[in-house]
């Protein structure tokens, strides 16, 4: 069961990566055409252009940039289907879109035309949310499991026109009436629990945002974080602070969901992770490098120095998470309670910040002229506040409890080349990798994500770790027997292509 959620949080990387051209386009556009959001008697008061050339190209850069974060659900499914077929074929993508256009619009229908069913406000109120990502994951779900089960299905003859993957689509569609049916019913009460943790967290206010952030650090392993930043960020019940942010909103939001009246800030449950991953990170890093044995600090550099640049500039945290998290999994918790109380703090401040992508200096940088933004000052004291503390917190730590991070692992024979290759030699790591992992003929799939190669082994006695962990890689989980990931970083495509070359 893990090794399949992990898959699906891998496929998801896919559509999650179309999200920073959003906020690139929107954010040069919000600052060429701020009256867009203002109105334009209320933006020419205060001296903005309401005409003009700047207008005209800030009106169409935001308009590009809506145009992905409002369709994100299909954006889900097609990527989903994609990154679960074998093969990462088209076909499933295209499935994933029919399984998604067939299960929405009956849902609506059915919502529409069935007053035994609507009767009941709660389900009423959930058919009008089916087009969101959690359904257009479903359907990715269903688009790529069609096309692993169907694409080489042979017809007779005079149906042979259908054989193979035009079969796929046809398939998808026969299945997804039969899902919708039983979505007619199992959706309302999802939709329920979803709206029930939603609101409970909600109604905290800033207590809830804390909650919110441990959990989504906490459950990063599993995969299960994906569920959690579905109810928070996307408009899956209604409480969609992401889509929020970047559609202009500002303020306060009062909603109602299901009899629960729910209040929050444009942008407070994306704020809190900027001084976490831009400072807080590299403050954890500089600790783990000065608690590093001497023979491996330039080998504890290169692993978490390098992942504390990436987490700063684009907040590309797995990397670092994935170099200590099964190494020394208390200090990951306590991680996630800096996360929690650094969140709490900065929301707390007044501060409001967003991304599309994840929360570095890239999406800072471009969102800071969206009309949520507020008291961007805040990330100064905050980020040097969290450099200080992670550093402290991750030093007294790592000496109090000896823990083994990067640099402090038991010295043996492959030390030496680890701190070798731990550099961008891609195809000496690659080499190394494919040895540690009982060679090309023990390698039945290889396949990756944003981070992390992901395999799988014939036979796992072969698996030689600390061969693996020479090559300079961050880490390796072994979801279970025959699953092997080797988080190598975000360049973890350089080494893929080399290890497929091989084998």
């Amino acid at each position: 069961m893990m090794k399949k959620l992990q898959k699906l949080g891998k496929a998801l990387m896919l559509p999650v990566a179309v999200l920073p051209i959003c906020g690139i386009l929107m954010g040069i556009g919000y600052l060429l055409c701020p009256a867009y959001m203002m109105g334009a008697e209320w933006a020419a008061s205060l001296g903005h252009a309401t005409s003009g050339l700047a207008y005209s190209v800030g009106f169409f850069l935001i308009k590009a940039g809506g145009a992905i974060i409002d369709n994100m659900a299909i954006l889900f499914a097609i990527g989903v289907g994609v990154g679960l077929s074998k093969d990462n074929d088209g076909t499933g993508g295209l499935a994933a879109l029919v399984s998604w256009l067939m299960m929405t619009n009956l849902i609506k229908a059915a919502g529409d035309y069935a007053p035994a069913l609507t009767a009941n406000g709660t389900w009423a109120v959930a058919y009008s949310k089916i087009e969101n990502p959690f359904i257009g994951i479903l359907a990715g779900v269903i688009g790529a499991l069609c096309y692993n089960k169907f694409k080489n299905t042979k017809l007779p003859d005079f149906l042979a026109f259908f054989s193979g993957k035009r079969s796929v689509a046809i398939v998808t569609g026969v299945l997804s009436i039969l899902v919708s049916a039983v979505l007619l019913f199992v959706w309302p009460v999802i939709f329920g629990v979803l709206v029930t943790i939603g609101s409970g967290i909600a109604k905290l206010d800033v207590i809830g945002v804390g909650l919110y952030t441990f959990l989504n650090r906490l459950l990063i392993p599993t995969g299960l974080h994906h569920a959690v930043n579905n109810v928070f960020w996307f408009d899956t019940i209604g409480l969609g602070d992401l889509s929020a942010y970047w559609s202009g909103q500002s303020g306060i939001i009062t909603k109602e969901l299901m009899g629960n009246q729910i209040s929050w800030s444009v942008g407070q449950y994306m704020a809190g992770f900027f001084p976490c991953m831009m400072f807080g990170i590299p403050g954890a890093a500089l600790a783990m490098i000065k608690n590093a044995k001497s023979s491996k600090k330039k080998y504890a550099i290169g692993i978490v120095g390098s992942a504390a640049i990436c987490a700063f500039i684009c907040g590309v945290t797995e990397p670092f998470e994935f170099a200590f998290m099964f190494l020394a999994f208390p200090l990951y918790v306590v991680y996630a309670l800096l996360y929690a109380i650094f969140a709490m703090i900065t929301v707390a401040l007044g501060f409001r910040a967003g991304f599309c992508f994840s929360a570095g200096a890239t999406d800072l940088l471009f969102g800071w002229s969206l009309p949520a933004h507020n008291n961007y000052w805040v990330i100064v004291p905050m980020g040097i506040a969290a450099l200080i503390i992670f550093f402290l917190v991750f030093d007294f730590a790592i000496r109090k409890w000896d823990l083994k991070t990067p640099g402090r692992e038991d010295d043996d024979q492959d030390g030496e080349m680890a701190i070798e290759l731990a550099n961008n030699d891609y195809t000496a790591m690659a080499k190394v990798i494919l040895e540690g992992l009982g060679g090309k003929d023990n390698v039945v799939e290889l396949d990756h994500c944003i981070t992390r190669l992901r395999l799988e082994v014939k036979d796992n006695l072969l698996v030689d770790e600390k061969k693996i962990k020479s090559s300079g890689i961050s880490g390796i989980i072994r979801p279970s027997k025959t699953a092997v990931q080797v988080i190598v970083g975000p360049k973890v495509q350089f080494v893929y292509d080399e290890m497929k070359k091989m084998i």
